[in-house]
């Protein structure tokens, strides 16, 4: 990866995945689970919902809300945050398509 230096520091370009970047197991999993909560975040705070109403909509413990907001959503599965979003009037679409490179890769990409 090409670097340089930028008023004394060494400065690398991300691939875009800050978690592959920084060795992170797993990376393009977590990076698609960030997204998915990033928009969680979003939807709750456009309907100014609490996070018992959020709960209830979305069919999960306050307590896991809580823990989302937090950061920690390790306890959530992507089929779950996916089924939060769609709760919260969401559609998704996942596409499937040959990869340019020789090795495919995961992408989250929102409106």
């Amino acid at each position: 990866m090409k670097t340089r230096l930028v008023e004394g520091v060494e400065v690398r370009r991300g691939s875009g995945n800050v978690f592959a970047d920084l060795g992170v197991a797993s990376a393009d999993k977590l990076k698609i689970k960030t997204g998915l909560v990033i928009e969680i975040r979003k939807a709750m705070r456009a309907r100014n919902l609490t996070q018992q109403e959020a709960a209830r909509l979305m069919g999960i413990t306050q307590p896991k809300v809580s823990d989302m907001m937090r950061g920690d959503f390790s306890n959530l599965s992507e089929r779950k945050l996916m089924d939060c979003l769609t709760r919260l009037g969401y559609d998704i679409e996942i596409k499937v398509r040959p990869a340019k490179a020789e090795i495919g890769h995961l992408m989250l990409a929102a409106a």
